[in-house]
């Protein structure tokens, strides 16, 4: 189908990620879903739609081997949701020094990295999407906690939105997602709503941006966050 859309889905292999393939692959997409290791879940949404990639966006010959196998493709959505939250609970203080280091790396060196290996995988118009945090805004956080993931959520928005004036002329949509409070691995068992429900708000919230140029911060329902 010429009018198919492509997303390359970074970060797939359970949770949002897997939802998000799922959410796509229903919509009528071509999706390419990596996963760091092998995934149950993705291999059970076998389709033609759909290719299963294995990459660490930590490792950087990881990255540049992927971007070799997918020569020739044109994504209209590349969405890095790769993210870590090790140690969320404690303090700063007492997070040893590598495994606070090791969150910093994967949730905001890696992805905005990752991106700009792959701009040239990007479709005219198309739109790079980020899995953030409302916990990465710095002016919403009036509760403290989950500090080093929340400070790690703020460097990635920070440097995204250098990352999009940085390229601002070549035209492309640059968005990053707070998914809500879900019921994930990550967000626990009292969360406030399932992965269906975030992920089919970001897809919408997604469909709306695409073709639109600049940064948005935004939750899943589309309501824009405070920096």
């Amino acid at each position: 189908m010429a009018s198919q859309k492509n997303a390359l889905i970074v970060g797939a292999s359970r949770g949002l990620g897997l939802g998000l393939v799922e959410t796509f692959l229903q919509r009528g997409w071509r999706v390419t879903a990596t996963q760091r290791s092998a995934s149950p879940g993705l291999a059970a949404l076998a389709s033609d739609a759909l290719t299963v990639e294995t990459a660490d966006i930590d490792d950087d010959r990881a990255v540049s081997t992927l971007h070799d196998r997918l020569a020739g493709q044109s994504f209209d959505l590349i969405f890095v949701v790769a993210g870590v939250a090790t140690q969320a609970h404690e303090p700063l203080h007492l997070v040893p020094r590598d495994v606070a280091a090791q969150v910093y790396l994967t949730n905001a060196i890696s992805p905005v990295r990752f991106a700009e290996a792959f701009l040239d995988r990007l479709a005219p118009k198309g739109l790079v999407a980020f899995m953030s945090s409302i916990l990465g805004s710095v002016g919403l956080n009036e509760s403290g906690g989950w500090e080093n993931y929340r400070a790690s959520k703020a460097a990635l928005n920070t440097l995204v939105r250098s990352f999009e004036i940085r390229h601002r002329e070549a035209g492309f949509g640059v968005l990053l997602l707070h998914p809500g409070w879900v019921r994930t691995e990550m967000g626990g068992a009292d969360a406030d709503i399932d992965v269906a429900t975030s992920v089919t708000g970001m897809a919408d919230v997604i469909a709306a941006r695409l073709g639109q140029s600049g940064t948005a911060y935004l939750d899943y329902t589309g309501k824009t966050l405070d920096w």
